[in-house]
């Protein structure tokens, strides 16, 4: 018999074909070569690819044999990730590669704009001997502010916390008992940026971060301040950070990563109190080899049959047909709770009901885990780590099911109870023969609302003209309504609008609607890729 057909698009860690072993042909390409790609792609079983090789929908098109699309590395930026899905190719990444060369950069950026390192490195070979021009300033005793807590915000407080470094942090999806056991002490966003003399970004990039530290946020910290993002670009807003930096009310920033790559050319550059690398967080030799090693084993994994402990986009596992419609649904809903909760749950149900329950469901409950956690941690989440980021947080997960489902045919509900007590659910639902996504159920409320990519939900004081209300400020803001439902209890009493426009609403519009309406609660969810 042929041995299965590997093909490594880029230059890889001699390590990765090691662990790669006898079982497999191997052969080569410059995947960044279009016309040298697309012929070899065609009949093999795997690609191993880093950042330059694009494996797009012509790609996958192109390759009629392929299984197994494999990341060296944590983004996929260049891998077409639903073409994939769609063409039934397994995508997997190393998510865990990078964690500590990203976290040591981040140290090294700490003390590079504690020390002034960089800037004297530079004057001396410039023939300049200025001491006390490069006085800086100790670690010890100092309150570092870590935003976000996951895996590389952890690596990062215990790094600093060595230097005598107080550790606060800012991260909604961590619970403070967790925290706690890490000497780590959880403060709201503005109450973190008051107390730290240092500021480190941990997050991913979403909707909701995209500019977190910005303006406003800058005119809360201590001049003193010296910020460091080595996360994602965007997060903190360069304009704002120029300004801040201009003005005083910064000390100095330490920046890895930019809104806008590669950035060659920035108001930032122009202050000597800046420190800047061209996106090194996952630069190491270490790195690289831990990536090439990683993927080159779940790529033994997927095409030998068995479960893929990294696999972005299928569980690995044998999932009924019956069953496999409901994953994204899940997923959605899991997304959905999140927005709605605006916080991790101390624990999370997935209830299944209907007649789905005859198979095995537990992958369900796996999509709603994945959902809930696609945009709280800086990861790719797959079916089999979404467990462990729950494990993490302290929440504790349980699947309920039941063949009785007296409204609908299925129905998966994602239900959590938070911190405060307050329990969060939302429900959905496949429908026709298309299997047309659709929310059955917020908390206490029944509604039905096809599930689109933008979507709001506000609670409110039942009374006559709301609806108007939040039609016309849509209407100015250029927002075509999609579909609306009002849901109330009794006429007076609270009520819920459950609505989907065609584009994301802006924070700031969602903050008028809310503010005209009275609103108690009010969450924008955007589901688009």
């Amino acid at each position: 018999m042929s041995k299965p057909v590997v093909l490594i698009a880029e230059e890889l860690s001699p390590a990765t074909v090691d662990a790669l072993g006898p079982d497999f042909e191997i052969r080569h390409c410059n995947g960044a070569d279009r016309a040298e790609l697309l012929p070899a792609i065609a009949d093999v079983d795997a690609i191993l690819v880093r950042s330059a090789t694009k494996v797009d929908a012509e790609a996958i098109a192109a390759a009629r044999k392929l299984k197994v699309v494999a990341r060296a590395g944590v983004g996929l930026d260049n891998v077409d990730v639903s073409a994939a899905t769609k063409a039934g190719v397994m995508v997997v990444n190393a998510p865990t590669s990078n964690i500590v060369t990203a976290a040591e950069l981040a140290c090294g950026l700490l003390l590079s704009v504690a020390r002034n390192i960089p800037q004297a490195n530079a004057a001396l070979k410039n023939g300049e001997w200025k001491r006390s021009k490069y006085t800086g300033v100790e670690l010890a005793e100092k309150t570092l502010g870590v935003v976000g807590l996951g895996r590389i915000g952890v690596l990062v407080a215990q790094r600093m916390s060595a230097f005598g470094m107080k550790i606060v942090a800012y991260d909604p999806y961590v619970q403070p008992a967790r925290a706690a056991q890490m000497g780590v002490k959880l403060l709201s966003l503005d109450e973190l940026l008051e107390v730290a003399d240092f500021i480190t970004v941990h997050l991913p990039k979403t909707p909701e971060t995209l500019g977190l530290i910005g303006d406003e946020a800058l005119r809360r910290v201590k001049p003193e301040v010296r910020i460091v993002n080595a996360a994602r670009g965007g997060i903190v807003d360069e304009a704002a950070l120029a300004s801040a930096l201009k003005e005083g009310r910064v000390a100095a920033a330490g920046l890895d990563v930019f809104s806008s790559e590669p950035c060659t050319d920035s108001p930032l550059f122009d202050f000597d109190n800046v420190v800047v690398t061209p996106h090194l967080g996952a630069s190491t030799g270490e790195a690289q080899e831990k990536a090439g090693i990683a993927v080159a084993r779940s790529v033994r994994l997927a095409l030998a049959g068995e479960l893929v402990p990294d696999a972005v986009n299928v569980q690995g596992g044998v999932i009924a047909e019956d069953v496999r419609p409901g994953l994204p649904l899940a997923e959605r809903l899991g997304r959905i709770f999140t927005a709605l909760a605006g916080e991790v749950a101390l624990r999370l149900d997935v209830e299944v009901i209907g007649e789905i329950t005859q198979h095995d469901v537990k992958v369900l409950e796996l999509s709603a885990l994945k959902g809930v956690f696609e945009d709280v941690v800086d990861e790719t989440v797959s079916y089999v780590n979404a467990p462990l980021f729950a494990q993490e947080r302290g929440v504790e997960v349980r699947l309920t099911t039941s063949s009785e489902s007296p409204e609908h045919r299925n129905v998966v509900t994602v239900r959590g109870t938070l911190a405060n007590g307050t329990e969060v659910s939302v429900s959905g639902t496949l429908s026709g023969p298309k299997n047309i996504q659709k929310i059955v159920g917020i908390g206490t409320y029944d509604v039905d609302l096809a599930m689109t990519d933008h979507m709001a939900f506000l609670r409110y004081e039942d009374r006559p003209g709301v609806v108007g209300t939040v039609g016309r400020i849509l209407g100015e803001a250029g927002l075509n309504i999609a579909g609306m439902q009002v849901a109330r209890a009794a006429a007076g009493g609270e009520a819920l609008v459950a609505l989907t426009v065609d584009d994301t609403i802006p924070h700031q519009v969602l903050a008028e609607i809310a503010a005209e309406i009275g609103a108690t609660s009010a969450r924008a969810v955007d589901l688009a890729e």
